[in-house]
């Protein structure tokens, strides 16, 4: 291949059958644009100059095309008349009319850039003035037949609707892509007409205009013709995605991954995962997600844009722009918020939620907790039924738990507020002060037994026959203070002096 190849992406076509407010060329499949993966293909040919031309919508086209490509050229086509019209405007725009001229569609995203740079490279060895990149299709209805002489060079393309019988037998499609010799390019573009049903200047009619030339024309069958498919509605957008779905996952295990089912996995473009990895059922990797070496990930389990660490467990987990740490555990029924690092060892368990918190080696919320806006240091446990109660109404706050710290269950933290190295909670309390390095805190009043409240209360129950076989009394009324001992001889939250306070659950 030479180095002055100029790649031409079409990308200004409205797609009305895709009936969205969206460019056609924009939707996503498997997390990058249609054109997105076109122009990542196009890439690597490494061409000297791009040009994408844009029409309809390009104040949304043109910069995600930038986004890509920030080198590209933009081509603005005012009016879509055609790919004729299309690729003059393109030529003008690029400003060169040598060497090899590659023209490709914005809406291919299965297309790899081997094949375009095999493509290529056999044009440019042959000579010749076009080359079609072609695919053989053992039902072809509805696709122009690529035509051949008895030397194999390319006569026509033939459409459909104007084949005779004996080309509707021809195997050979057109896929629209094409490599032209740009001084034949730029002489044959202003000759093209616009005498059809539609009034447009169609590329392909530069076939003819070689071959009247004497010029050579020729194709390059492509093996994997699904590379050259569109999308031009909904339904064949879902087809290209689970197409492309089914490669990466395909192209993962043979790296060394395990996939359980890759029938319910979906791994995205983007997505980096290293040998030894386990995908259960039903789990999605989106975005920018990389999972470490050994790591499990699932069952039903989706993170975009996530980081697991190398050993690490995601059980039934939403993740979103969250960091999950060597060895850590997560789930399952957990909702990983933006902002969320667990660290070496950590483990986020059973319906826990956590967003913009940084969790340190070591430390736990095993259960039924809230943690949002808060650093949990090294080695802590935060008990059951914990909330950290970041929002005041007006703004959010911090909270920090210090190293090694347990917290008792159900508590809640109202913020901004700071627990010290190694302190505690008692069970329920409520922390609106910070708390010194080893103390503990509590703020429950103390518990009071109301005697033969059941039996008083609720006669002729089950309870209360219950009760009455253990030996329950009648007690003193209902509502009237049982002395005052427990008052004398407890804590704050109810334990008896001398005694430990329980911090609640630990796993």
């Amino acid at each position: 291949m030479t180095n002055n190849l100029t790649v031409i992406v079409l990308a200004a076509g409205g797609g009305t059958r895709m009936r969205s407010k969206t460019p056609k060329v924009l939707h996503p499949v498997c997390g990058r644009s249609m054109v997105g993966h076109v122009l990542r293909a196009v890439a690597a040919v490494e061409p000297e100059r791009v040009v994408a031309v844009v029409g309809h919508q390009r104040e949304q086209v043109a910069p995600h095309v930038q986004e890509h490509l920030p080198d590209v050229v933009l081509a603005v086509q005012e009016e879509q008349l055609g790919t004729g019209h299309a690729v003059r405007i393109a030529m003008e725009a690029a400003g060169s009319t040598s060497g090899t001229v590659l023209v490709a569609y914005g809406d291919t995203p299965l297309l790899e850039g081997e094949s375009l740079r095999a493509f290529v490279a056999e044009h440019e060895a042959a000579e010749r003035a076009v080359s079609i990149l072609s695919g053989i299709l053992q039902e072809p209805f509805g696709y122009g037949r690529v035509v051949r002489d008895a030397d194999g060079d390319v006569l026509a393309i033939v459409e459909e609707k104007d084949a005779t019988p004996a080309q509707r037998d021809i195997y050979e499609i057109n896929s629209g892509i094409l490599a032209f010799d740009g001084a034949f390019l730029a002489e044959a573009l202003p000759r093209i007409g616009n005498d059809n049903v539609k009034g447009e200047y169609y590329l392909t009619d530069t076939v003819q205009l070689a071959r009247d030339a004497g010029l050579t024309v020729g194709a390059h069958p492509l093996a994997d013709v699904l590379q050259t498919e569109g999308a031009n509605d909904r339904a064949q957008l879902a087809e290209l995605g689970r197409e492309m779905n089914r490669r990466i996952v395909t192209r993962w295990m043979r790296a060394g991954v395990t996939v359980m089912d890759p029938a319910t996995t979906w791994i995205e473009s983007d997505v980096v995962l290293a040998q030894d990895v386990t995908i259960l059922p039903g789990t999605q990797l989106l975005g920018t997600t990389v999972v470490g070496e050994d790591a499990v990930v699932g069952p039903d389990t989706t993170l975009e844009d996530c980081e697991v660490g190398v050993g690490a467990r995601v059980v039934r987990t939403h993740g979103q722009l969250a960091v999950v740490g060597d060895g850590a555990n997560v789930g399952p029924f957990a909702y990983l918020r933006p902002g969320t690092k667990l660290g070496e060892g950590g483990k986020i368990g059973t319906f826990v939620e956590t967003k913009n918190a940084d969790l340190a080696a070591g430390a736990k919320v095993p259960h039924l907790s809230y943690v949002g806006d808060a650093e949990v240091g090294e080695g802590t446990n935060i008990g059951a039924g914990t909330i950290f109660a970041n929002y005041d109404g007006v703004a959010k706050h911090r909270t920090t738990i210090g190293r090694q710290a347990r917290t008792g269950s159900n508590n809640t933290f109202v913020a901004p507020v700071t627990v010290g190295d190694g302190a505690g909670t008692g069970a329920g309390a409520v922390v609106r002060r910070d708390v010194p390095a080893g103390a503990l805190a509590v703020s429950a009043g103390p518990q009071r037994n109301l005697e033969g409240w059941t039996l008083q209360r609720r006669p002729g129950t089950a309870q209360a026959a219950a009760a009455e076989a253990a030996g329950a009394s009648t007690g003193s009324p209902v509502g009237t203070p049982v002395g005052d001992t427990a008052h004398k001889t407890s804590q704050g939250d109810g334990t008896r002096v001398g005694e430990t306070p329980s911090t609640g659950a630990e796993s």
